[in-house]
């Protein structure tokens, strides 16, 4: 097995490829690199377009298909998925909106409806 590097910043989120936070479930969008210099500099262009991270150069083993092996310990706590996660965490709070949203709206009408016009 030979030695990668990962970068993360201080939410325990790993940088991608795409220069995008990652909770690190995809180990192949995981930006990795074999050499120290290459994480390093990666480091330095992602801290210097948001200069709010705090980002450090991890080391860590390889896998046999050339992944990493991420000690789970540094694992952050998984991202809601785009998909059924995040509508599942937005549907209550929309119900408990909607309700409030009806309610306003009917005031209003019932107010401009007892309004006499001149």
């Amino acid at each position: 097995m030979s030695e990668l590097f990962i970068l993360q910043n201080q939410e325990k989120l790993f940088l991608g490829k795409q220069n995008n936070w990652l909770d690190g479930r995809d180990l192949g969008a995981l930006f990795k690199t074999a050499h120290k210099d290459e994480a390093i500099n990666q480091m330095f262009e992602a801290s210097s377009k948001d200069y709010r991270q705090r980002i450090k150069v991890i080391s860590c083993a390889a896998n046999e298909k050339g992944l990493p092996l991420i000690d789970p310990e540094i694992m952050p706590e998984p991202l809601p998925k785009v998909g059924k996660d995040l509508l599942d965490q937005l549907e209550p709070a929309a119900q408990e909106a909607a309700p409030e949203q009806f309610t306003q709206d009917q005031e209003q009408t019932e107010l401009a409806s007892e309004t006499p016009v001149a």
